[in-house]
């Protein structure tokens, strides 16, 4: 999640609605500046009994924090706490349980984006083996209940797991128990992005099902492959989900600014403070009635803090956001952007995958979405086909994306290596849950314990 540093104060007033569509209208880029963002979050835990650190104590999420800054990354303060750090690969922040979050730097190509992800990983590997830490690589927790979990200090948290409880029965899961990787991607015009999200929104459910790791909840099989997904389902109606009008005739900006409008306020931020404004109208903040702040108006900062708080399984920022997919290891974490660059970024990719899908319906697209946690490749696409009869043509489009960047390292290698893990799974027909739910019953004797000497980075 988003982490503010400044307090908005002279940010310029937002005077009319065609302000807002204007913030998306900023993100077109032509292509040879479209670049490759990618976050990924990671579980912290205590090696000496697995519990999750809290914030203060001893060797806990602060001083791992601390100890990150030998390697030049530079504190981000709420009031007194760090909350987060800046550097030139991004930014490091702390999601609500203390979830470790790098969200990488916009890079040119897949290569600088691993080497990004591998320098991350070896940094918090070696702080951590200094305060007896470790990071798991899911996308939940397998063993903890809500309860053993600690709350990090900030204010966006606070307000958010007051409201959660409001309207979801999961929403506590999902910001306490759940990880992921997401990859941000750009446009080149208000066409480029429709058809992005069109079609990136379509094949979300196959982005969950490659990428499905979290079959455990408090050291049982859940039975889900991705309740990490299955989450999603019941966390806020209102901010949530496959958005529908995204298929429309004359979906574009102004559409997803109404979308947005109409999605609940949480916060407003103001001189360092998160002020709580859950549940009331962004169009009221625009008539300057919002009643938490009566008499003032938004800032462009403040609708992109807004912004920031929709969580459909694609989100359009000045960017759109891949935001289907479980947590994993370091190959999946390189996979991820494999996948949806091969797919989106060459237009001879992208009109490919587009003709697979255009052709679903609404309630096929959903109900593969609501299959899917559970399914996994096994959801069924309609015509009595099933999500693995598509997934390695899918791939392979991918790989031609891929193939036609032309995007080569020092050794010449182009960028379609980054898929191998993706192959992997299409080509035995498993999940990763799938496998670790084999390891559970069988090797493992039942004991989820296992996964932090097996799934760790």
């Amino acid at each position: 999640m988003s982490t503010r540093t400044d307090s908005g104060e002279r940010d310029p007033l937002i005077e009319s609605r065609d302000q807002l569509i204007a913030s998306f209208a900023k993100g077109e880029k032509p292509k040879d500046r479209w670049r490759i963002g990618t976050e990924h979050e990671k579980f912290v835990y205590a090696t000496s009994d697995h519990h999750a650190p809290s914030y203060e104590e001893k060797s806990g999420i602060h001083t791992l924090l601390i100890g990150l800054t030998r390697y030049g990354w530079q504190p981000v303060y709420e009031g007194e706490n760090i909350i987060a750090l800046s550097g030139v690969d991004g930014t490091i922040s702390l999601e609500p349980a203390g979830q470790l979050e790098l969200s990488g730097a916009p890079l040119d190509n897949l290569h600088q984006t691993c080497a990004e992800t591998g320098r991350h990983l070896e940094q918090v590997k070696y702080v951590g083996e200094q305060l007896g830490l470790g990071f798991l690589g899911l996308g939940m927790w397998p063993d903890k209940t809500r309860a053993e979990l600690p709350i990090m200090p900030k204010g966006r948290y606070e307000i958010m797991l007051r409201h959660m409880p409001r309207v979801g029965s999961m929403g506590l899961d999902m910001m306490l128990r759940t990880c992921t990787i997401q990859t941000n991607l750009d446009y080149g015009s208000e066409a480029d992005m429709v058809k992005k999200f069109r079609t990136s929104l379509a094949l979300q459910p196959l982005g969950t099902a490659l990428f499905a790791n979290s079959p455990f909840t408090e050291g049982k099989p859940n039975g889900y492959l991705s309740y990490r997904s299955h989450i999603w389902s019941d966390t806020d109606p209102g901010r949530t989900g496959m958005l529908p009008f995204v298929f429309e005739d004359g979906f574009g900006y102004e559409r997803y600014a109404d979308y947005a409008l109409d999605v609940p306020m949480y916060f407003v931020y103001r001189d360092g403070k998160y002020i709580d404004a859950a549940g009331h109208s962004f169009r009221d903040f625009l008539r300057g009635e919002l009643a938490v702040l009566p008499g003032e108006t938004p800032t462009e900062k403040d609708w992109e803090d807004h912004l920031s708080t929709a969580f459909p399984e694609v989100r359009l920022k000045s960017f759109l956001e891949m935001r289907g997919s479980d947590g994993g290891p370091w190959n999946r974490i390189c996979a991820l952007p494999a996948l949806w660059v091969g797919l989106l970024y060459d237009q001879g990719a992208l009109d490919a995958a587009w003709d697979l899908v255009k052709g679903w319906s609404m309630d096929e697209r959903q109900a593969l979405r609501d299959s899917v946690p559970k399914l996994g490749l096994d959801a069924p696409i309609g015509g009595g086909r099933r999500l693995r009869d598509i997934a390695g043509e899918v791939l392979d489009i991918a790989r031609a994306g891929l193939a036609a960047r032309g995007r080569l390292n020092s050794a010449g290698d182009n960028e379609t290596g980054y898929l191998s893990a993706l192959d992997e799974v299409v080509s035995s027909g498993k999940t990763h849950a799938e496998r670790l739910l084999e390891r559970y019953h069988g090797e493992w004797q039942g004991d989820v314990s296992r996964v932090y000497t097996e799934e760790s980075f």
